[in-house]
């Protein structure tokens, strides 16, 4: 399964409903404080349930909505990719299509909702049958099914035995009348409730890395790669059946010293005896994790990896992606992951980011693995495509996260990615939109009304005339003249009023 959509509501900043897109590799990118992180946060919230990096509390909430009386908050996520069969109930293997728990854009939608910040509550949108005669059919036991089936309606059954052929059995029976139509099934309520607790398992693996780290040994987050590392490996279906078969036979045996101990207390008291039983923790309930939660990575001096410098920390922390590339483009039947990496341009010098970046574009093609990040360097965004960027924003009250950026250039730039998401005012989009102008045939409309300043300008003969120029040529000069010294140096406010007179033309050019 992969990540395709995730729609955000009263989380944080986020009041409004806004639907964010995903690919394999997903980098959000905006100012300061406007958003980024919390969309990590949210997709850490709705997959590892509290278990993970971050808790969902009552300052989540939006203040504003609280305001309005709406103190619910909604994540959702949409997924693609899905597993050819699936099980739901039992061992009856069955696919989500015939269980009519896909949405209208045939994706499994999940949707988390929490209200006051509490406990949440989980729905799955889906095109569903709402005719009375068949719908509801999930929540329905066995014995129920039969009963629709054994009644009046004449309904062919092959297999009473098994829900999900009594179900598809039922359906298929009403076909031309089934009368679909697009809701939210709660999938913890009543007998619905091991229906996700078996979807659960289908669901991809999430491990936010942030770029500020706790030093605390306990901490519950994923400090060290190696930890990460070990939740992937006892993901692996193989082992899974290894650590059941140990379970198994650790079962047995404790059940045989358990009758024993009781047998021999029934010769002395067997009242007291037969009110006794075993409690032995199913196989599934067993917590693996807990075996390899020391695992870590230390110096010579066994100074744990979350104790040592940032800089440290990330260096180990992208040699960790590095190698994940390779491993999972080469082993088969790997679980999903969802890695999200906060800032990972922190404490690395430009060189390492773009090896990192370079990391993450070959992990991203891997099967079964996603990577999201957040960045705040100018730098790191031109290592990547346009089409991996998502540029958040605050229009008014209104917060969107764009996928194809509505800029004033006609076509995407990079340049003026960083312009909007940083304020990054660079020669190099000054160069760029001034060639789009030229280009355009409009420089002479362009100086029309503009104040003109004085500039030196170098003749082939080596001596110096003076000249009346706007602002922007000016610069434009300045750039690609850097011999000609006879004019004071232009200051970055003048760089960044020049790209925006030029900016509000090309707008004005395009509306």
């Amino acid at each position: 399964m992969k990540i395709k959509t995730v729609k955000l509501k009263n989380f944080r900043s986020y009041k409004d409903l806004v639907a964010i897109e995903f690919g394999d590799l997903t980098a959000f990118v905006g100012k300061n404080d406007i958003g980024k992180s919390t969309i990590l946060d949210a997709l850490d919230i709705f997959f590892n349930e509290g278990k993970g990096v971050i808790k969902l509390d009552k300052d989540d909430i939006n203040k504003q909505a609280v305001s309005e009386g709406d103190n619910e908050i909604s994540i959702s996520v949409c997924f693609e990719e899905l597993p050819a069969n699936i099980v739901i109930d039992s061992t009856n293997e069955t696919t989500l299509q015939a269980e009519y728990l896909l949405n209208s854009s045939n994706q499994l939608e999940i949707i988390k909702k929490y209200p006051n910040a509490g406990k949440e509550k989980v729905f799955v949108k889906a095109s569903h049958p709402s005719n009375p005669q068949c719908k509801d059919l999930l929540q329905k036991k066995d014995s129920e099914l039969r009963a629709i089936i054994g009644g009046n309606q004449g309904i062919e059954c092959s297999d009473r035995n098994r829900n999900a052929v009594m179900r598809a059995a039922i359906w298929n029976h009403f076909n031309t009348d089934l009368q679909i139509v697009e809701i939210e099934i709660d999938v913890t309520k009543g007998d619905t409730k091991s229906i996700w607790d078996k979807l659960q398992n289908y669901l991809p693996l999430y491990s936010l890395f942030q770029s500020d780290r706790k030093n605390s040994d306990g901490d519950s987050e994923v400090q060290d790669p190696l930890r990460e590392a070990v939740r992937q490996i006892l993901n692996n279906e193989e082992l899974k059946q290894k650590f059941n078969e140990i379970a198994s036979v650790v079962e047995t045996k404790l059940k045989e010293v358990a009758d024993r101990t009781l047998e021999k207390l029934r010769e002395m008291n067997p009242e007291v005896a037969n009110s006794l039983n075993p409690v032995i923790p199913p196989s599934e309930s067993l917590k693996w994790t807990d075996v390899f939660k020391s695992v870590s990575i230390t110096g010579d001096e066994d100074i744990p990896i979350n104790k040592r410098g940032s800089g440290i920390k990330r260096l180990i922390l992208l040699n960790f992606f590095r190698a994940e590339a390779e491993r999972r483009r080469e082993e088969k039947n790997i679980p999903s992951v969802v890695f999200a990496i906060e800032e990972p341009e922190t404490s690395q010098h430009t060189e390492h980011q773009k090896k990192l970046i370079k990391a993450f574009l070959t992990l991203a093609t891997a099967p079964n693995t996603q990577i999201i990040i957040t960045s705040h360097s100018a730098a790191l965004v031109k290592e990547l495509e346009f089409e991996h960027l998502r540029l958040i924003s605050l229009n008014g009250s209104l917060k969107t996260v764009e996928t194809v950026l509505s800029g004033q250039l006609p076509y995407p730039s990079l340049n003026e990615v960083n312009y909007l998401a940083f304020s990054e005012v660079t020669e190099e989009y000054h160069n760029e939109l001034y060639g789009f102008i030229e280009a355009e045939g409009q420089l002479d409309t362009f100086k029309i009304g503009k104040p003109t300043m004085r500039y030196m300008k170098i003749q082939r003969n080596g001596s110096a005339r003076e000249e009346q120029i706007i602002l922007t040529e000016y610069i434009r000069h300045q750039i690609h003249h850097p011999e000609n010294t006879h004019n004071p140096r232009y200051s970055s406010e003048q760089l960044n009023e020049s790209i925006n007179l030029m900016r509000t033309f090309i707008q004005s050019l395009t509306t």
